[in-house]
């Protein structure tokens, strides 16, 4: 069962927003496993969601939903990893499409936490568990059809140092995706704010009392209906580089859930139709939790990324 705790804020507690405060009461846990706890409504205040900029105030009640942990911890699995950069406190990973990143209900198995338990062994028991008993390492996710670069915590203070990055968005991320039509700019910036769509529940939404969302878009090469666009994250929101080219009227190229009518038009004009959703992270920088060294590593475009744009140059 999940467990629900209470906090009661006291006059002199200092100001911090909600999820710093959080992290302060419990430095065992990540800011930006708060952040998520959040957005995911598990965190509370006074009975009602709220937004991680929130600030406490004296005499709010803040009530903390712990998700349900996996019943047993996660297994090592012999699963094929391509390792961009890998030393004593982290890793980088180019994650394949398909590959899920941790375990969770309907994927108790084959994901890339079982993979990197296998690749790691003893390097990850200096984790006391941070994220999780299913989650050992992950300091941020990809969707399960969204392939590239991905960092992974060997211990527990680089996995705060990471997180705490994440949090303060001093990360750098930048996407390639394959769009759907010809975008009439090079460039494009959008700050639409996203939230859980209010019918469909697993899908995101661009909504007026959404949370703050940035994405800079830049296209990269025009195809055959279709082109090559480059976009850097400033915020991290779910689903954020899809709902945001959606928001454009140039979806992501096998997007099943935002494609919609340009995804239509799309493969009847050219038959043809892309094996996933064509979003892949292409490079992630970061200073290191340990030497304090910019690093910016990237990952190649995976084969179906790259026969997909093959079929779809203008010939």
């Amino acid at each position: 069962m999940s467990r629900r705790e209470t906090l009661r804020v006291e006059t002199s507690q200092p100001k911090a927003r909600l999820d710093k405060f959080l992290q302060e009461h419990f430095p065992e846990t990540s800011r930006g496993t708060f952040q998520r706890l959040i957005e995911n409504g598990d965190v509370q205040v006074d009975g009602e969601q709220t937004k991680a900029t929130h600030h406490p105030r004296a005499g709010e009640a803040i009530t903390i939903e712990w998700p349900e942990p996996i019943a047993a911890e996660a297994l090592p699995e012999d699963i094929p990893l391509e390792i961009i950069f890998e030393d004593d406190h982290l890793l980088v990973v180019n994650k394949s499409a398909g590959l899920v990143v941790h375990p969770a209900a309907g994927h108790a198995t084959g994901t890339l936490v079982n993979a990197l338990l296998h690749h790691c062994g003893d390097q990850l028991s200096g984790l006391t568990g941070i994220g999780g008993v299913a989650r050992p390492g992950i300091v941020h996710r990809l969707d399960k059809d969204t392939s590239g670069c991905i960092v992974v915590a060997k211990n527990d203070p680089a996995h705060l140092a990471l997180s705490a990055q994440f949090a303060d968005r001093t990360t750098t991320k930048i996407y390639h995706a394959l769009v759907y039509g010809q975008p009439s700019k090079t460039k494009y910036t959008v700050k639409e704010p996203l939230a859980r769509h209010p019918v469909h529940r697993k899908k995101i939404a661009i909504t007026p009392n959404g949370r703050e969302a940035h994405t800079d878009f830049r296209v990269l090469e025009k195809l055959n209906h279709s082109a090559l666009m480059e976009a850097t994250l400033h915020t991290g929101r779910t689903h954020q580089i899809r709902v945001h080219l959606q928001h454009l009227g140039c979806p992501v190229v096998g997007d099943a859930v935002y494609g919609g009518r340009p995804a239509r038009a799309f493969t009847q004009a050219t038959g043809y139709t892309a094996p996933r959703q064509m979003l892949h992270a292409f490079s992630l920088g970061f200073d290191h939790p340990a030497s304090g060294k910019r690093l910016t590593l990237e990952a190649p475009l995976p084969e179906d990324f790259s026969k997909t744009m093959d079929f779809l140059q203008v010939r």
